[in-house]
């Protein structure tokens, strides 16, 4: 009797431990300064990888305060208010911290270095629950076609990056991320086994398996990394690829934006040099949260921000314009709206407008989306392992990702910014771009003739 007393307390303080550990509401705590940090920018390898170094000095970029990480004493401060640390941005200088008692977060307000906090999620019941990941069973039926493309042929060819790829140019070389909302089966898909995956992390949930997460990612990477010929080969086949998670696809909050700027800056941090991300923000299951459309000037949102910095490291990002076209909405989704970044909206094989794409401008008129690219029955790989069509600029944005890699392969000497106007240059609306189109469909062929003369 004894035994079963004891067996039941041991239970019972088990249960009350991991009851205590659910944490059901996270802030962004916005921070006033760097000041008295243990870094200085004049010893940058102290806090950035060689890769990254390399990569501002080559494009005569500064190394400037956002690239300080944050003051480890205000983070310290900050945790000793019993708040757990669960994202870190050193770009927009904030901490995002969980707890589950609202009071926790009054006790660190009085600090001199806070600038702001705001709440960026709140547990929902379907949060609360346990979600056990299932892996979708795989055939991985393979059919072979006489085309060296296999199924992804027109998608290359509209862009005329099947001469790009003729002359060599495949993205070996560059590093490409890949942030998304998990990439379901990549890790056992017949068709996907020969991808230079450098490594995987997961912003949401850093205990996850990220290969049994969300398919979305899987699809994504699929139109640029697939590499096998007459079966399908993607638009940067010989490119290497990191996979991140920033994205819980069983709600929608502003905390994923706090996933993504860690994301971002773990991208920059192991040398990446083009980005691709699919995702796009404008509606929160927290409605107050939501953006309006003089809120798209490029900064009003955290991921809008971080995005905007991101040519300035070095690195280009694609991201995908928003399906919002037949809606409400209609705009372009955060960070469609940042600078420097090349957005990219939605056509079908023949070059017309998809209707679900989402049109620009930003609030401040500079025009978006800036590119398109096929987005209307794209060619991707299923979960299953056989390969399927889907529809999205989630599609548009990867495929357009992996030509921009190539082409930058083929020009090494061109810095980020550079790339990205050479290749609103080259689209086939140049001369009266819209908020529809953009520049139009590039031709990255025409892109590397022109550099090249």
């Amino acid at each position: 009797m004894r035994k079963i007393v004891f067996l039941f307390s041991v239970l019972l303080s088990l249960t009350t431990i991991a009851f205590a550990q659910i944490d059901t509401l996270k802030y962004r705590i916005s921070l006033t300064d760097k000041l008295n940090s243990e870094y200085c920018i004049d010893k940058p390898e102290e806090f950035l990888s060689v890769k990254a170094i390399e990569r501002r000095k080559k494009q005569g970029l500064p190394i400037d305060e956002t690239d300080l990480p944050v003051n480890k004493t205000y983070i310290n401060q900050i945790k000793e208010s019993d708040l757990n640390v669960v994202a870190v941005g050193k770009w927009d200088n904030f901490v995002t911290v969980s707890c589950n008692d609202p009071r926790k977060i009054d006790s660190v307000r009085k600090f001199p270095f806070i600038k702001d906090i705001e709440l960026v999620w709140e547990a929902s019941e379907a949060d609360k629950k346990n979600r056990i990941s299932q892996r979708d069973t795989i055939s991985n039926d393979m059919k072979w076609l006489d085309t060296y493309y296999g199924v992804g042929l027109e998608q290359i060819q509209i862009s005329g990056v099947d001469k790009l790829h003729a002359e060599g140019f495949k993205g070996e070389g560059i590093t490409i991320a890949v942030i998304d909302a998990g990439f379901h089966n990549v890790d056992s898909i017949k068709g996907m086994d020969n991808i230079e995956i450098l490594g995987t992390k997961d912003f949401v949930n850093p205990t996850s398996d990220i290969f049994a997460e969300n398919s979305h990612g899987m699809a994504v990477l699929s139109c640029m990394a697939m590499n096998k010929p007459h079966y399908m080969v993607g638009t940067a086949p010989k490119a290497s690829y990191w996979l991140l998670r920033s994205e819980d696809d069983r709600s929608e909050h502003l905390v994923e934006q706090d996933y993504w700027a860690a994301a971002i800056e773990f991208a920059d941090s192991v040398g990446v040099d083009v980005v691709n991300t699919s995702l796009g923000y404008n509606e929160f299951d927290d409605k107050s949260k939501n953006y309006r459309y003089r809120d798209l000037d490029g900064s009003h949102a955290l991921m809008s921000r971080q995005a905007s910095k991101v040519a300035g490291k070095g690195m280009i990002l694609v991201c995908s314009a928003g399906n919002s076209g037949m809606g409400s909405w209609k705009k372009t989704t955060t960070p469609g709206d940042a600078f420097n970044v090349i957005t990219v909206g939605a056509v079908d094989k023949e070059g017309v407008l998809a209707p679900f794409s989402s049109i620009g401008n930003t609030a401040d008129g500079r025009i978006k989306p800036d590119v398109v690219a096929v987005g209307l029955f794209a060619d991707v790989m299923g979960t299953d392992g056989i390969l399927t069509t889907a529809n999205g600029t989630s599609f548009a944005s990867p495929i357009m990702c992996g030509m921009v890699a190539c082409l930058w392969e083929s020009l090494p000497h061109l810095t980020a910014y550079e790339i990205i106007k050479l290749v609103q240059s080259v689209g086939d609306r140049v001369d009266f771009p819209n908020n529809i189109y953009g520049y139009g469909i590039p031709n990255l062929w025409q892109a590397y003739l022109k550099e090249k003369k």
